[in-house]
């Protein structure tokens, strides 16, 4: 077990709860575990210990939003996250932390201004970006920014709300991509030596607070429209974007 201050448990066990927040309700809030644990831990050990408390989500969010998931629009965007954790895996053998950051950072803000411009300009929902071209695009930058920093969330956040997907069905279609893009990651940080034994007995004492937050999503779901779903969900991604890019 790491020799953490109390402070630093603290924060912990806050980004766990926003990790259950997170897949339940509001995606974009997985920024802020993100950020907790990079401030309390090695850049590397926090995306390994992350990880792990994110699979924990993922099934309280297939558990909650199973019957809402569209499976079949995941089918394009396979191939092009598997390349992208490739890529992704490759990069973490080779670049500092802060520049990490930074391309993560630069590559958000890119695909939030695409996104916005998009609704800006009115595009109607048959040219929503759903084809080839957009799942490989979308896919590579989800796989590569979800295995160097778990921050794949707000990449396949703007690619389900381009798609105009319902709240619903956006959070269920999302647990499923998560949940099999997160367990793919698994044998890459096992390899790197990102994951190990300390990191698991860390995460097993921050569980109780993904399931508290999970249920505290649960709670908040039930207050929100779409429209404020979606202002939310952009705020926050564009908030972690910054973050990441500036810190």
């Amino acid at each position: 077990m790491p020799d953490l201050s109390a402070l630093a448990w603290a924060a912990l066990a806050l980004a766990a709860v926003a990790v259950g927040v997170s897949k339940t309700a509001l995606p974009g809030i997985n920024t802020v575990a993100i950020a907790l644990f990079a401030a309390v831990l090695p850049a590397r050990a926090s995306t390994g210990a992350l990880l792990l408390l994110l699979i924990v989500g993922d099934w309280f969010a297939i558990w909650l939003h199973r019957k809402h998931a569209r499976l079949r629009a995941l089918l394009p965007l396979i191939p092009a996250v598997l390349a992208g954790l490739v890529l992704g895996s490759l990069f973490l053998g080779v670049a500092s932390d802060a520049w990490t950051r930074r391309v993560i950072g630069a590559i958000l803000l890119l695909v939030i201004g695409v996104t916005l411009w998009r609704r800006r300009r009115g595009a109607p929902d048959d040219q929503a970006p759903t084809g080839r071209i957009a799942a490989a695009a979308y896919g590579t930058l989800g796989g590569f920014t979800t295995m160097v920093a778990n921050a794949g969330g707000p990449v396949m956040t703007m690619y389900f709300l381009a798609a105009r997907f319902p709240m619903r069905a956006f959070l269920g279609t999302a647990a499923w991509f998560f949940a099999g893009i997160n367990l793919a990651k698994l044998p890459f940080s096992i390899g790197l030596g990102i994951i190990q034994v300390p990191t698991l007995l860390m995460d097993l004492a921050l569980v109780p607070g993904v399931v508290l937050g999970a249920f505290l999503g649960r709670a908040l779901l039930g207050r929100l429209d779409q429209r404020t779903f979606e202002r939310i969900v952009i705020v926050l991604t564009i908030a972690g974007a910054l973050y990441l890019l500036l810190a």
